[in-house]
């Protein structure tokens, strides 16, 4: 077995069980009107196609914001991935300042697991924080299609 890395034990990761099928989670990640109800009232902006933009705005602890990325990969109701850069960071917009997100569906009986992984947190303080923000964002999205 591989031995981890520092890297490793930087990766945020969030994983929630959804009774709703794989269909319609993956409609909820892709559609900005359901993202919008579901991530903290969130405008999301993108085509869904690898190589093109993504931004998200709105307001988050009573600041507005407007975070920004690029789809890296997209696979329909199996696998999403995208880079995401903040302002509200504090860092300059540089490459090593972004985190790469993949998002994967599976099936799980009549329920659909949804993980989450984010990479490049620069300590382990700021990977807990991204956990529990990722967690909540989960917890959300699983109200909302179990409703």
């Amino acid at each position: 077995m591989a031995k981890a890395t520092e890297k490793d034990d930087l990766l945020s990761r969030a994983a929630v069980s959804i009774k709703a099928p794989r269909s319609r989670v993956w409609a909820a990640l892709v559609t900005p009107e359901d993202i919008k109800q579901y991530m903290f009232g969130t405008q999301a902006r993108s085509d869904w196609q690898v190589g093109r933009p993504i931004t998200w705005s709105g307001e988050w602890q009573g600041k507005a914001y407007e975070d920004k990325g690029t789809i890296l990969g997209i696979e329909p109701e199996r696998r999403l991935q995208y880079s995401h850069f903040s302002p509200l960071s504090g860092q300059p917009d540089t490459p090593e300042n972004y985190h790469t997100v993949t998002i994967e569906l599976a099936d799980e009986g009549d329920r659909t697991h949804v993980a989450l992984t984010q990479d490049n947190n620069a300590n382990a303080e700021e990977r807990d924080h991204t956990v529990k923000t990722w967690e909540m964002m989960l917890g959300s999205l699983k109200s909302f299609l179990e409703q």
